[in-house]
C-alpha cells in the first residue's frame, strides 16, 4: 500500500464501517463514511465525535470515486456500478480486515467455514483466554478488528471471516488458518457457480508459508478435492470424525484425540465430556483444540476449556419448555446445511419454523430427515413457494407466518407434550427482519409472552 496516498472512503456505517473509521482517522487519512441507508444513532454519534465526513440515504460518486482506497462493507456486492467504476478507475476496493492488518501487529488465526466459525471461534477464544493469552476476538463477532486495532494492544486475534470479507482480503496473511467444512451458501453472490464460492473461501489461505498451518476437515469431499488440485503452502492438520490422522485431530470409539507434532504428547479426552453435544460440535471442538495444541497451549486447560464452555445466543439455544413443548432458537442457521445439523441433532417430533430469503437454496437434502423428524412447517417469510413445494408430499401441516409471534403460536397449538419446535429458517432473514439475531430475539420474546 502506498502510504502516502490518504483519502479513504468507508461504504457503509455498521461496525465495521465504523471501525475502520477509527483506525484511518487514528492513522492521519481523510476519511469519508457514506451509508446509502439510515446510520444508527449509536455511530452517527462517533462519527460526529471523531470529526470526519459522512452522509446516509445516498452514495456521493464524486466524493467516493476521488478516493486513493474504498473499504466496503462485506454487505455491498462487487458486482454493483459504483463498486466496478472505482475498480475501472484503479482504485484500490478492500474489506475491513484488510485495512485493519494493515497495522495490526499481533498474530492471527482465521476461521471460516459454511458453518460453525462462531462456535468455533468463541470456543477458541475460551481456550486462550483461559491460558492467559492476550487475545482479541473480531472478524463477524463483537468490536470490529479495525476498532480494536486503533484502541486495544492484542498479541494473537482469533478472526471469524466470511467469504464476503475474504473477497475484499490481498495482502492480509494468517498465522493459523482454519477451513471448517464448504457446503453451497450464498450462491447468489457467486454467479449460481460453487466453485467461485469454494475459492472464495480459499482465499484464507493466501500469503500463508511454510511455517505456518492450516486446519481442514478431513471428512469433507471438496476439501479433499481442493488440496489435491491446489498447490497448498502451510503445513495441513486434518480432522475428523472417525479417521485416525497422523497430525491433527480425530474422534474414534467416543474418545476424542489430537496429534500435533510430537506423538507422545498426545491429548485424550472422552467424547462425552465435552460443553456442546452433536457430532457438529465435536468437529468444531477438534479445530479449536487443534490450534490451541499447535500454540503448545497446556492439555488441562485445553480439556477444562472444553468442558466448561457455553454456546453463542441464536445457535440451538433451549428457550423455553411451555406446557412440554420444547422452543429451541437456532436462527443462526442461515444456510441448508447449518438446519441438517439442527434437525439431525433433536430426537423428538420436530415443528419446524423455516424460510426468509432464499439464497438459491436446494432443500432436497433435507428430504429425509424431514419425512424422518418433522410433523408440521411453519413458513416465516414473505415468499415460502418453494419451501412448500418442496416437502408438501412430506408434511402434513404447512402454515404461513408473517410474524414472530404468530409463527410461535402456531408451533404452540400445532405441539403436543415432547415436540419441539425449532426454528432453523435455512435462509437469511432481511425479508421481515433485520437480521438473523432480531429474528431470533423476537421468536425469543414471542415464546416467553405465551
Amino acid at each position: 500500500m502506498n502510504r502516502d496516498k490518504k483519502h479513504i472512503a468507508i461504504l457503509g456505517a455498521g461496525e465495521s464501517g465504523i471501525g475502520a473509521a477509527i483506525l484511518a482517522k487514528k492513522q492521519g487519512w481523510e476519511v469519508f463514511v457514506s451509508d446509502k441507508g439510515s446510520i444508527d444513532e449509536k455511530y452517527k454519534e462517533k462519527l460526529k465525535e471523531l470529526g470526519v465526513k459522512w452522509e446516509e440515504g445516498q452514495h456521493s460518486k464524486d466524493e467516493i470515486l476521488n478516493s486513493d482506497i474504498i473499504v466496503k462493507s462485506p454487505g455491498i456486492p462487487d458486482s454493483i456500478p459504483l463498486i466496478k467504476k472505482a475498480k475501472d478507475k484503479g482504485i484500490k476496493v478492500i474489506s475491513e480486515i484488510e485495512f485493519a492488518g494493515y497495522y495490526n501487529k499481533a498474530k492471527t488465526i482465521c476461521i471460516t467455514g459454511s458453518n460453525g466459525k462462531t462456535t468455533t471461534a468463541l470456543w477458541l477464544h475460551h481456550i486462550l483466554k483461559k491460558a492467559g493469552i492476550n487475545v482479541g476476538l473480531a472478524g463477524n463477532i463483537g468490536d470490529s478488528f479495525a476498532k480494536q486495532v486503533a484502541t486495544e494492544e492484542h498479541d494473537w486475534y482469533v478472526l471469524e471471516l466470511s467469504s464476503f470479507q475474504l473477497d475484499g482480503m490481498y495482502d492480509f496473511k494468517a498465522d493459523i488458518s482454519i477451513i471448517l467444512n464448504i457446503t453451497p451458501d450464498h450462491l447468489d453472490r457467486y454467479e449460481y457457480k460453487m466453485q467461485n464460492y469454494i475459492d472464495s473461501k480459499f482465499r484464507i489461505i493466501q500469503n500463508q508459508t511454510t511455517s505456518d498451518w492450516v486446519i481442514l476437515d478431513f471428512d469433507d469431499p471438496i476439501l479433499q478435492k481442493e488440496v489435491e488440485n491446489r498447490n497448498i503452502t502451510p503445513k495441513i492438520a486434518w480432522f475428523s470424525y472417525g479417521t485416525e490422522q497422523e497430525q491433527g485431530g480425530y474422534i474414534k470409539n467416543k474418545e476424542f484425540i489430537i496429534n500435533i507434532n510430537n506423538p507422545k504428547n498426545q491429548f485424550n479426552m472422552s467424547i462425552h465430556d465435552l460443553a456442546l453435544k452433536g457430532k457438529h460440535n465435536a468437529k468444531n471442538a477438534l479445530a479449536a483444540s487443534i490450534a490451541s495444541r499447535i500454540l503448545d497451549i497446556r492439555k488441562e486447560v485445553v480439556r477444562e476449556s472444553l468442558m466448561d464452555f457455553t454456546n453463542v445466543e441464536h445457535r440451538m439455544e433451549f428457550v423455553a419448555s411451555v406446557h412440554g413443548i420444547e422452543f429451541i432458537n437456532d436462527s443462526k442457521a442461515t444456510n441448508v446445511n447449518a438446519t441438517w445439523f439442527a434437525l439431525e441433532s433433536i430426537e423428538k417430533p420436530i415443528i419446524w419454523v423455516a424460510g426468509g430469503v432464499d439464497k438459491g437454496n436446494d432443500y432436497s437434502q433435507l428430504k429425509e430427515l424431514v419425512k424422518d423428524k418433522v410433523k408440521a412447517i411453519i413458513c416465516l417469510g414473505e415468499n415460502n413457494q418453494k419451501i412448500i413445494e418442496e416437502f408438501k408430499d412430506d408434511v402434513d401441516t404447512i402454515l404461513e407466518a408473517k410474524s414472530a409471534i404468530e409463527a410461535v403460536a402456531y408451533g404452540y397449538q400445532l405441539g403436543k407434550k415432547g415436540d419441539t419446535v425449532l426454528l432453523s429458517p435455512a435462509c437469511a432473514s432481511f425479508d421481515l427482519f433485520e437480521n438473523y439475531e432480531h429474528r431470533g430475539k423476537e421468536f425469543k420474546k414471542a415464546v416467553r409472552s405465551l
